[in-house]
C-alpha cells in the first residue's frame, strides 16, 4: 500500500510508521521537519498550524490510506482531509476516548454521548476532548464512510512524549522505597504505540471506518504487574511500598499527573480504566504482554540517556522526591 501520515516522527506516528516500512509499503510522511523520518520513510515539509498555506507540498500525489494524529486544533484535520479526499482512499483519524462526555460510565461503548461544544471549524487553542472531537468531524465531513475514528485511552511503549512509563522506568532504577499506589491489583487499560500501529494499518487494509475505541481490555496488566516489571527491567534495588489510596489523595498528591497511569477507583478510573473495547477485539486488535512494553521501552530509554522526548504542549508528569519521602515516611 501507499501510505502518507500526517506527523509521522513523534510516538504514535513513528511506529505507524515503522510498522508501514516494516511490511514494505510505501510511506511518505508530512511534518514541520522538527523530527527525523525513520529510514525508508519519503518525507514532504509543511506547516499545519499555517492553514492551507502551508499544505502545498500536499496538494499533488495520491495515497491509498492516510493516517492523522493531530491534536490541536481541529480545522488543521479539516483543511488537510478535504484536501486530500479525491486522492485518498481511506482516512484514519487517531482520536481519544476523552470525546466521551464526562462521567464515562465502566463499560460504555462506541455509542456513548460525547462532550458537547466540538466543531470541525475551531481554530486556535481549543480544549483536547473537543479537539479530538472537532478533528473527527471534521475527518467523517471529508471522507465519510472511509474515515476510521481510533479512540485510544492510555498509550505506552517506546517514543513515549508524554513521559508516563519513562517516569516509572527511571523512578525505579534510582532503586529505593517506593511509594506504589495501591492497591496493586487495580486493572489497567491501555495499549503499546506498536499494537495501536499494526491494528490502525490492517484497519486501512479492511477499510474499516466510524468509531473504535482501541486500547486493550480492562485488567490486560495491573498496576502490581506494571511496576514488578518496571523494578525488574531497570535491575534496580528498588522495593515497592504500596501505599493506601486514601493517604496519597489526602496528602494533595494528583493521581495521573503526580502517579504517572495510577488512578484510584471512581469515576476518573472507569472513563480510563475499564471501557468496552469488544467491537476493537472482533476487529483483530491484539495487545503484547505488559512485561515486553516495559522492557522494551527501558531499552529505548537508556538508549536515550534516561531522558525521554518531552512534548511541549504537555507538562512534565512525576511526583516531588520530597513528597515521595514524606508519604513513606507516614508509611
Amino acid at each position: 500500500m501507499k501510505i502518507l501520515i500526517l506527523g509521522g516522527t513523534g510516538f504514535v506516528g513513528r511506529s505507524v510508521t515503522e510498522a508501514a516500512l516494516g511490511r514494505g509499503w510505501d510511506v511518505t510522511v508530512f511534518n514541520r521537519g522538527r523530527g527525523r523520518p525513520a529510514p525508508g520513510a519519503a518525507a514532504l515539509r509543511g506547516d499545519r498550524t499555517a492553514g492551507k498555506a502551508g499544505l502545498a507540498a500536499l496538494e499533488s500525489g495520491e495515497w491509498d490510506a492516510v493516517v492523522d494524529t493531530w491534536s490541536g486544533a481541529p480545522s488543521a484535520v479539516r483543511d488537510a482531509a478535504r484536501l486530500l479526499a479525491d486522492r485518498a482512499g481511506h482516512y484514519t483519524y487517531v482520536s481519544t476516548r476523552s470525546v466521551y462526555a464526562y462521567p464515562t460510565p465502566a463499560g460504555l461503548p462506541e455509542d456513548g454521548p460525547l462532550v458537547s461544544g466540538a466543531s470541525p471549524d475551531e481554530e486556535g487553542d481549543v480544549p483536547y476532548p473537543q479537539a479530538k472531537l472537532g478533528g473527527e468531524l471534521a475527518a467523517l465531513g471529508a471522507f465519510g464512510d472511509r474515515a476510521l475514528l481510533a479512540r485510544p485511552g492510555l498509550i505506552l511503549g517506546p517514543y513515549e512524549n508524554i513521559g508516563r512509563l519513562p517516569w516509572w522506568l527511571n523512578r525505579t532504577a534510582r532503586g529505593g522505597p517506593v511509594l506504589a499506589p495501591g492497591p496493586r491489583d487495580s486493572p489497567l487499560q491501555y495499549i503499546d504505540a506498536r499494537d495501536l500501529a499494526v491494528w490502525v494499518l490492517d484497519a486501512a487494509e479492511q477499510r474499516l471506518n466510524g468509531p473504535y475505541n482501541t486500547v486493550s481490555a480492562s485488567g490486560h496488566a495491573t498496576m502490581g504487574e506494571l511496576l514488578d516489571a518496571c523494578v525488574r527491567v531497570t535491575g534496580s534495588d528498588a522495593e515497592l511500598r504500596w501505599t493506601d489510596p486514601a493517604t496519597i489523595l489526602a496528602a494533595g498528591v494528583e493521581p495521573w499527573t503526580e502517579l504517572p497511569i495510577w488512578l484510584p477507583e471512581g469515576e476518573l478510573h472507569d472513563a480510563l480504566h475499564r471501557g468496552d473495547v469488544g467491537k476493537a477485539l472482533a476487529a483483530g486488535m491484539r495487545c503484547r504482554p505488559v512485561s515486553e512494553t516495559v522492557a522494551d521501552t527501558w531499552t529505548w530509554l537508556k538508549s536515550m540517556g534516561g531522558v525521554a522526548p518531552q512534548r511541549p504542549d504537555r507538562p512534565p508528569v512525576g511526583l516531588a522526591p520530597e513528597v515521595e519521602a514524606r508519604l513513606l515516611a507516614v508509611g
